[in-house]
C-alpha cells in the first residue's frame, strides 16, 4: 500500500503539470488535402479558429493540443484551397435566373418556344432573355426579328447572345429605345437590311435597349445576387470575381456581406461608366474581409462569336469585317493613366489580336515605373506571336478555358488556320506572364470548375472530343491549373496573404472534392462533385444536406 500511493501522487503530479488544450472550432481530418503552399505539399489535417487555418499537422497530435468543438471527417476525400472564379458574373447569373433562360438551344425555334412558354407563365411587361448561340445551330446565321414581331408586336422583347454582346430584339424595344435605320454608334453593329432594322444588334447599340429595361428594385436585385451565390457554393467556388458591376450593386453585395446574408466572397471589378470612376478613383480602394473593390472593368472589343472581336486582318468567313473596338486606343491609353494614378487595377476584356496589342501598348505605357500594378487581360484570347511576350508579372492574363473548347468547332473558321495558333494559348501565355488566372465568364460557360480544370488539362469538351485534345500544345499542368484557380487568382487580386491556399493564418475557405483530380484519370475529371463547401471555417454547403 505504501507503494501505490507514492504513484498515485506522481500520476496526479504528471496531469496537473499537462499543458491545457488550446480551445479551437473545427479539426478537419482524414483528407488528401493540397495545400497549394510554395512547396505543393500534401497534408492530412488542420486546425481552424475564428475562421483561419491554425495548425496543420497529424490528427492524433492536433486532438491532444486542441480542445476541438467540431470535427469535419473528411473520409479519404480530397480537399483543396477554396476555389476562385478570376472572371465571371455573379450579379448577371442571378438576373439570368428570373428572365428567359435561352442556353443550350438548338434553333431559333426553340428560342421562341421558351419565350413563349416563359410569357405564358409570367406575363412580363418586358421580355428579356439570355443564352442562345447561333452557333450551335444547324442554321448557324444570326435571327431576325419577323417571328417575335409576330408573336409579340406590342410586348417589347430583348434576348441577348450567350456571351453578352449581340442582341435580337423586336419593332417594340428598337422604337421604344429609339433605334431606326439611319441611327449610328461606334463600336457595334445595327442590322440593316433593304433600309429595315433586322432586330440584331451587337456590342454599344445595346446599351440604348437595356437603359429601356424595367428598373429592377432592391428586392429583385437580393433575391439575383442570393439565387447566384447558392450555384456557386454548390460548385465549391469561395471567391468569385465579378468582373463588372455598378456601385447599386456593388453597395449591395456589402451590405448583405455585413448582415451575413451573404457568405461569398467578392472581388468586385467596378464597371467603367463616368459615374463609377468618379466615386471610387475620388474615393479609394475598399477592402472587407469579404469584399475587394479596387479595380475597374474596361470592354476593348466584342466577342469572337458575334464577330465583334476587333482583328488585325479581316475574319476569314467574312471578307472586310475586321471587328470593332469598343474603347478606341487613344481612349485606352488616357483611361489606363488615369486608372494608374489613382492606384487601381485596370482589367480589360479584349478577344481579338488588333484589341489585345491596344490594351497590352496602354498598360505597358501606363505602368512605367510601377512594379505590382498586376493589372489584368480578361481573356487574352488571340494574341499574335510577336506580342506575347508582353505578358508579365506585371500584366497579367485572366483566362477561361471552357471558351477554349466551346469555340474550337467554328474558331478556325473565323479567323483562319494561322491565327488560331494564337488563340486560346494558356501553356504559352504562361510561360510568358509566369503566371495565368483561370475563371468560367459564368453565365457564358457554366459555372463548374471541374469543368474549367479538365479544359485546362486536357483541352477537350464534356464528350471528351477531340481525342487528342484542342490544341495540346497549350494545355496546363494540373499543378498549373489548380493555381491558377486558387494561389495565382488570389495573387491577381492582391489577396494572396489571406487566401489561395491551406496554410497557417490564412482564411479557412476549402472545397471538398469526390475525387483526387490531381491523379484520376484525365477524363473523369468532369465527373467530380463538390461535397463541402466552407467559408471561414463554416459549412456553407454539403451535398450529404441537400
Amino acid at each position: 500500500m505504501k507503494k501505490v500511493i507514492p504513484l498515485l501522487f506522481l500520476l496526479s503530479l504528471l496531469i496537473s503539470c499537462a499543458p491545457e488544450k488550446i480551445p479551437a472550432d473545427l479539426l478537419v481530418k482524414n483528407a488528401t488535402i493540397y495545400t497549394v503552399n510554395e512547396n505543393f505539399d500534401t497534408e492530412h489535417a488542420f486546425v481552424v479558429k475564428d475562421g483561419k487555418i491554425l495548425e496543420i499537422g497529424i490528427k492524433p497530435e492536433l486532438e491532444l493540443k486542441y480542445n476541438i468543438a467540431e470535427t469535419y471527417d473528411a473520409k479519404g476525400q480530397t480537399i483543396v484551397p477554396g476555389l476562385i472564379d478570376a472572371h465571371a458574373h455573379l450579379y448577371g447569373l442571378g438576373v439570368n435566373l428570373q428572365d428567359v433562360d435561352l442556353t443550350e438551344t438548338t434553333s431559333y425555334d426553340e428560342v421562341l418556344a421558351r419565350v413563349i412558354t416563359f410569357q405564358k407563365e409570367k406575363n412580363k411587361d418586358y421580355i428579356i432573355g439570355r443564352g442562345w448561340d447561333q452557333n450551335d445551330w444547324d442554321v448557324k446565321e444570326f435571327p431576325t426579328k419577323k417571328e417575335l414581331d409576330s408573336l409579340f408586336p406590342e410586348t417589347p422583347v430583348a434576348l441577348t447572345r450567350i456571351d453578352g454582346h449581340a442582341m435580337i430584339v423586336n419593332s417594340k424595344a428598337l422604337e421604344l429605345a429609339g433605334i431606326t435605320p439611319k441611327t449610328k454608334m461606334d463600336g457595334g453593329l445595327i442590322g440593316v437590311e433593304n433600309g429595315n432594322l433586322t432586330g440584331l444588334l451587337v456590342d454599344t447599340p445595346m446599351e440604348m435597349v437595356k437603359k429601356t429595361f424595367p428598373k429592377q428594385n432592391k428586392a429583385y436585385n437580393t433575391q439575383a445576387l442570393l439565387d447566384a451565390e447558392r450555384i456557386c457554393l454548390e460548385n465549391g467556388l469561395t471567391t468569385v470575381n465579378d468582373a463588372g458591376l455598378d456601385r447599386e450593386i456593388i453597395e449591395l453585395i456589402d451590405a448583405l456581406q455585413q448582415k451575413d446574408s451573404m457568405a461569398l466572397r467578392m472581388y468586385a471589378m467596378a464597371s467603367n461608366t463616368p459615374e463609377n470612376l468618379d466615386y471610387y478613383l475620388n474615393n479609394g480602394k475598399i477592402k472587407t474581409n469579404r469584399l475587394s473593390v479596387r479595380s475597374i472593368k474596361v470592354y476593348a472589343d466584342g466577342a469572337l462569336g458575334s464577330r465583334g472581336a476587333a482583328m488585325r486582318k479581316p475574319y476569314s468567313d467574312m471578307p472586310g469585317h475586321f471587328g470593332a473596338m469598343i474603347t478606341p486606343a487613344d481612349s485606352l491609353q488616357a483611361l489606363a493613366d488615369k486608372i494608374a494614378g489613382a492606384g487601381f487595377q485596370m482589367n480589360t476584356h479584349a478577344i481579338g489580336d488588333s484589341a489585345n496589342i491596344a490594351v497590352l501598348r496602354a498598360y505597358q505605357s501606363a505602368l512605367k515605373g510601377k512594379n505590382d500594378a498586376r493589372w489584368k487581360v480578361e481573356h487574352a484570347q488571340i494574341i499574335s506571336k510577336q506580342d506575347f511576350d508582353m505578358f508579365s508579372n506585371n500584366i497579367i492574363p485572366s483566362v477561361q478555358p471552357t471558351h477554349a473548347t466551346s469555340d474550337m468547332y467554328w474558331a478556325e473558321d473565323r479567323i483562319g488556320p494561322k491565327r488560331i495558333k494564337g488563340a486560346y494559348a494558356y501553356k504559352t501565355l504562361l510561360d510568358n506572364a509566369g503566371i495565368i488566372v483561370l475563371g468560367t465568364d459564368f453565365p457564358v460557360e457554366k459555372v463548374n470548375p471541374m469543368y474549367t480544370f479538365y479544359a485546362a488539362v486536357a483541352r477537350k469538351d464534356l464528350t471528351h472530343h477531340p481525342e487528342k485534345g484542342f490544341q495540346k500544345k497549350d494545355a496546363l499542368s494540373r499543378e498549373e491549373a489548380l493555381k491558377g484557380m486558387t494561389i495565382w487568382a488570389a495573387y491577381s487580386n492582391f489577396e494572396e496573404g489571406e487566401k489561395g491556399s491551406i496554410e497557417e493564418g490564412k482564411f479557412a475557405d476549402f472545397t471538398v472534392l469526390s475525387r483526387d483530380i490531381m491523379k484520376v484519370s484525365e477524363d473523369s475529371i468532369p465527373n467530380t462533385k463538390v461535397v463541402a463547401t466552407f467559408i471561414n471555417g463554416k459549412k456553407e454547403f454539403s451535398l450529404e444536406e441537400e
